[in-house]
């Protein structure tokens, strides 16, 4: 479902503005439309971060830019309690902005997205403050896309650690 909504927001929005969409996450709203944070890469390489609203006009699905920002002018990124799993994250540029992400995975998956694109085009400093640094670093297991399955894969290997070792008798 998720690359099929990836393909049709490409080709409805991103795509007449010269933007290839790199990623998109769904974030939580009180409206009754859906809205998704993205990440594209436009013409000149310029990265941007918009806010996409969702929403159907008849049959046909609907997408506007609602906010959009520059990769370059983003200062911080704080993922709030990163010994906590919840959907929340800062992004800091002129002003600060709140997003409530779909889950903590899609949470992370944006942060991924964001130092990965960093690196490849603005090449700025931005600090990425409050997320566990194993599920952000760009290692060799992150190198698929799927970075939430193996997100999962190494919590239940540290669950399954855990349970191992609180059934082993104390000598």
């Amino acid at each position: 479902m998720s690359s099929l909504l990836k393909e049709d927001m490409e080709k409805k929005l991103f795509k007449p503005q010269g933007h290839t969409l790199y990623e998109f996450i769904e974030t939580r709203s009180k409206h009754k439309e859906r809205f998704y944070l993205c990440t594209s890469v436009g013409k000149e390489e310029e990265v941007h971060i918009s806010l996409v609203k969702h929403y159907r006009a008849c049959l046909d699905e609907k997408y506007e830019v609602a906010e959009m920002w520059l990769l370059r002018d983003l200062k911080f990124i704080d993922g709030k309690e990163a010994e906590t799993d919840n959907p929340y994250f800062d992004m800091m540029f002129d002003e600060v902005c709140n997003v409530e992400a779909y889950s903590c995975a899609s949470k992370y998956a944006f942060a991924r997205s964001i130092i990965k694109l960093n690196t490849q085009h603005t090449k700025k400093d931005i600090k990425v403050i409050n997320f566990d640094s194993p599920y952000i670093e760009d290692g060799v297991i992150w190198s698929s896309n799927n970075g939430d399955c193996l997100v999962l894969m190494r919590i239940c290997f540290y669950a399954s650690n855990l349970l191992c070792l609180s059934l082993c008798p104390i000598p």
